[in-house]
Parts: C-alpha cells; sequence; structure tokens
C-alpha cells in the first residue's frame, strides 16, 4: 500500500490547498521551475519543458509528489493557480540488520520549491506546514528531514520556522553545478518534537 493513500487529499491550509501531483502539472510547473534563481539549488534542472515533464511523470524518481494550489481569499486573481510543489520521499531509517524490517517507510525527505512571484508571503512555509502535519499524522511517520546548500540562506531558513532541528553543517561536501563545492545543511524533525496543529 502507498503510505500517501493513508491522507485524505487534498490537504487544505487557509489560504492552500495540496494534492497530489499529476502529469498535466508539468506545464505550469515549468513556469517557475525553469527559472535561473530556482533551477540554482534544486537536485535536478532538465534543460526545458520537455526533459522536466518526462522527470515529472517518472514514477521511479518521484521528483515530485505534491503540487500547492493558490487558494487565497485575499488574492481572488490567482485563485487555483499551482504556485510550488513539495517532494514528499518516503523512506527506511537505517537499522541494523535484525531489526531491519521495523525501520521500514518510517521517515520522510521533504523538498520543496515555490514560484518566486509568490514568494515572501509565507505559502511555503504554510504548506510545508500541513505535509509535515500529515507525515506526523495519518501516515504515522517517526522522523522528518531535508538538505540544502548552505548559500541557500532562505531554505534553510524556512526549516527553522518549521522547527526542524539542525543536525548538520557540513564542509564542502555537496558539488554545486556550477562545479564548486559547497557547504551542506541538514535539518530533521521528530515526531515527539512537532507541534500539532490546534
Amino acid at each position: 500500500m502507498d503510505p500517501l493513500d493513508a491522507v485524505s487529499w487534498p490537504l487544505r491550509t487557509a489560504r492552500l490547498s495540496i494534492r497530489r501531483a499529476v502529469a498535466a502539472d508539468a506545464e505550469p510547473s515549468w513556469e517557475w521551475r525553469g527559472l535561473p534563481e530556482v533551477s540554482e539549488w534544486v537536485t535536478s534542472a532538465p534543460r526545458d519543458l520537455d526533459a522536466f515533464r518526462t522527470q515529472f511523470v517518472d514514477p521511479a524518481r518521484l521528483a515530485i509528489q505534491l503540487v500547492v494550489v493558490l487558494e487565497d481569499p485575499a488574492d481572488p486573481e490567482h485563485r487555483g493557480r499551482l504556485i510550488g510543489d513539495v517532494m514528499l520521499r518516503i523512506e527506511d531509517a537505517w537499522a541494523q540488520a535484525e531489526v531491519v524490517e521495523a525501520a521500514r517507510a518510517t521517515q520522510a525527505e521533504l523538498g520543496w520549491t515555490l514560484d518566486p512571484a509568490f514568494q515572501g508571503r509565507g505559502y511555503a512555509t504554510e504548506a510545508l506546514r500541513a505535509v509535515i502535519d500529515a507525515c506526523f499524522g495519518p501516515i504515522g511517520l517517526r522522523r522528518v528531514h531535508a538538505g540544502c546548500f548552505a548559500q541557500n540562506e532562505p531554505s534553510w531558513r524556512m526549516m527553522e520556522r518549521l522547527g526542524m532541528r539542525r543536525e548538520e553543517h557540513s564542509r564542502a561536501t555537496a558539488l554545486h553545478r556550477s562545479g564548486v563545492w559547497m557547504d551542506g545543511m541538514n535539518y530533521a524533525l521528530l515526531a515527539e518534537e512537532h507541534v500539532a496543529p490546534r
């Protein structure tokens, strides 16, 4: 069974809905994913829409599983528009051989992008809070984690706003597509550390 089937999609917040991605979401997602200021920090930056579409619908990659749709009553002009995406990759935790089965599908890696035209309004934080709530709620995970280049300050600052704990600041461990070795940052949150919504 797909762990994400435990969630009643879409997730709804005051201003957003978050749902599972479908192939038709590739083209509107490319509008911001193709921008240099977005592609600079993502793991994979396809060169054009066709390459992105192939990556987007490849179920083995799980590159993008969720899309963020604007439902903000204060912005009726853009209501229903895709403004971001969230990767939610369910993983096995590391375990010793005798207990490996108990570690299966117990944690998730998170990743995200947001259309720069909608940044600075708290939408990414709102979307990620809803996804983390689902991780520790209906999906039943024990840990979520995320990483970024240390130079991507907006990303690690958001992880801190979400209550995630910095677990690592590694020196020159991540090779950027520019050819520069950069520092990396890794953050995590355990279920018992999570403050559930009221």
